[in-house]
């Protein structure tokens, strides 16, 4: 391709200089090295008619019309020019084959600008040509490096100087390519406009490492100490890496939390910060925060990191763990249940970490998990004692909640046994315990009366429920005869429960008939025995005396026995009488008296010598005072 170009500029100036017009052809731009020197390719041509003996030709500077005094650089009539031209030029061309071919030497940067040629046949044939060259003093290389430059693709970098003076022929080598690969000097090439390069390249494949990486050039001169150094950086695309972001992030609820991105990319990325699709920030930057205030629970999750360019994009993931205490737990299951059913109830929570799960009754621990979220207790064939309330507590490090719920476990009635009847003078109370759930209905029973009291008839029964018990009582007033049989039934939807109410202290049915006079006689006559019986040991005691001897063993002496010297038998007496009624419990009237069977029974048991006069009223008589 350059040689075609070459060869076509080639016939351009044979056929300029064969031209029948007036024309000239020159660079329009070429550049050379300060210090160095510069060959101006240059060809004219002029009408065939004219047929000049000698031709001559006149070189300007920066003007092409004379009557403008431009700087003459070279003038072959005469060899004057100006004086900052003088021993830089000379003609290498031959005029006589319209050849204008200008060298300038020693350049120093205010000789570069526009040269003109002007042609000079002698008379009024003299033409300046409108065509001109651009001179360019320069003093560093040119680096190429493609406008597109991407990592992981071969690239190839070349650098380029001028090579336009016949005297001095540049070397060239590369600064900063150790790494990069080595390079290829391809020689002297021919600019399409008839100017000489010297070219060099270097081929290699870039890295995102290799971004920003200085190359140079260096451009010298053999036998000469002109060295000119030209650098360029590389600018590398390629699509972003993401480098730097928080690993898992841990926070306590209500503290603030940062999560930190960073990414490297050419150009710049686009970070933006998503949870769940949604864009929370986002900006072109090399590094972008998320701030997040005051955290809670509904923060805790997976946080997406997002670095795109042209040239790709990557992403990274944080997770932001929320550290909370337990959420109040939650009750689901059965919560009413049939005696016999199998009961399965469920308590969850919610907190990070997972917490200490617990279920309680009456303070007994009853289920327990260790870091879970979710505890069932399973309770296989409830009975009435599962009843009642539970607690579900939740607990880690960073606090504790609970809850309580109620288990109401439904039964058939069951009459307890501390139920029975009692009577009082002329009342008969009959007391029905009756436990069961729901609330059951109760009714006593008066077979031999055919009579049947509900707790509708409040007149006789009194009913109160305290949790699963239902006291009832039924009260009968004017029954000083004989205790009637009461039975006690109790309903509800799970069944029915009937029971006899046993009579409890039958003797006191026998004080209610006789009366208080009747208790005041029934006592006079049970103290008179008890005198009697004393009086009788006594002298027994009296007349047996003599029969021991005054050995070594003393007679026997019985607390019944006991008296103080000098102080009269009545007194005696009166001392055990008034320790008796003291046990009794008697102050002025006597109470009324439990006996377990009828002032009848007390000649019909035998006496005992040994026996103290508590111990025979102990065995004769239970006394329990009203």
């Amino acid at each position: 391709m350059i040689f075609l170009t070459a060869l076509s500029l080639f016939w351009i100036m044979i056929s300029a200089s064969r031209g029948g017009q007036w024309g000239a052809w020159m660079p329009s731009s070429i550049s050379a090295f300060e210090g160095t020197c510069v060959s101006i390719p240059c060809r004219f041509s002029f009408p065939d008619e004219l047929r000049p003996a000698v031709v001559h030709g006149v070189w300007y500077f920066n003007s092409p019309y004379p009557k403008n005094y431009p700087p003459v650089v070279f003038k072959s009539r005469t060899q004057v020019v100006h004086e900052s031209f003088q021993g830089r030029s000379r003609l290498l061309g031959d005029l006589g084959l319209r050849n204008c071919t200008l060298l300038l030497s020693n350049l120093s940067p205010e000789l570069g600008g526009k040269y003109y040629f002007r042609g000079d046949l002698g008379g009024y044939n003299q033409y300046t040509f409108s065509e001109h060259s651009v001179l360019d003093i320069i003093n560093t290389p040119n680096i190429v490096v493609p406008p597109e430059v991407m990592a992981g693709t071969e690239v190839e970098v070349s650098c380029m100087v001028p090579d336009n003076c016949p005297e001095l022929h540049p070397e060239l080598s590369w600064l900063g390519h150790e790494g990069l690969g080595e390079p290829t000097v391809l020689g002297r090439l021919r600019e399409e406009e008839g100017t000489w390069v010297q070219v060099s390249l270097l081929h290699f494949v870039p890295t995102r490492e290799t971004n920003g990486h200085r190359l140079g050039c260096q451009a010298s001169f053999p036998n000469t100490t002109l060295q000119f150094e030209g650098y360029a950086s590389l600018d590398i695309k390629y699509p972003p890496v993401i480098v730097e972001i928080n690993s898992t992030v841990e926070a306590i609820e209500g503290s603030h939390v940062s999560l930190f991105c960073g990414a490297d990319s050419n150009p710049p990325p686009l970070l933006t910060w998503m949870r769940d699709g949604t864009v929370l920030r986002e900006a072109v930057a090399e590094s972008l925060s998320l701030e997040v205030e005051a955290v809670t629970p509904a923060e805790d999750g997976v946080y997406l990191c997002l670095a795109e360019n042209t040239y790709g994009q990557d992403n990274r993931t944080v997770e932001l763990s929320v550290m909370y205490a337990p959420w109040k737990p939650t009750v689901n299951g059965t919560v009413v249940a049939v005696e016999g059913e199998t009961v399965s109830i469920l308590c969850s929570t919610q907190s990070n970490p997972d917490p200490i799960l617990t279920i309680f009754k009456e303070k007994q621990i009853l289920a327990t998990v260790i870091y879970e979220s979710e505890l069932q207790l399973e309770l296989p064939a409830v009975t009435p004692e599962d009843d009642g309330e539970y607690w579900c507590v939740a607990e880690n490090q960073y606090g504790q909640r609970a809850t309580a719920f109620n288990l109401s476990v439904e039964f058939a009635p069951v009459i307890l046994l501390e139920s029975h009847c009692a009577a009082a003078r002329d009342t008969v109370q009959c007391l029905c315990v009756v436990k069961a759930n729901p609330e059951p209905s109760v009714a006593f029973e008066l077979p031999l009366r055919n009579v049947t009291v509900n707790e509708t008839e409040r007149e006789f029964v009194y009913s109160e429920r305290s949790g699963l018990l239902l006291t009832s009582i039924l009260t009968l007033r004017g029954q000083a005869q004989a205790p009637p049989r009461v039975i006690c039934t109790s309903h509800n939807l799970y069944g029915t429960k009937s029971l006899e109410l046993p009579f409890q202290g039958a003797h006191r049915l026998m004080w209610a008939k006789i009366g208080p006079v009747g208790a005041v006689v029934a006592f006079a006559i049970l103290i008179a025995i008890v005198c009697y019986i004393t009086q009788t040991r006594r002298k027994k005691n009296v007349t047996e005396s003599p029969s021991f001897s005054g050995g070594d063993n003393p007679p026997v002496v019985f607390s019944s026995d006991f008296r103080i010297s000098g102080a009269p038998e009545k007194y005696e007496s009166e001392r055990h009488l008034g320790s008796e009624r003291r046990l009794l419990g008697l102050r002025g009237e006597p109470p009324e008296l439990d006996l377990s069977y009828s002032h009848s029974d007390l000649g019909k048991r035998p006496t005992k010598d040994s026996y103290t006069l508590t111990e025979e009223l102990a065995e004769y008589a239970e006394i329990r005072v009203k």
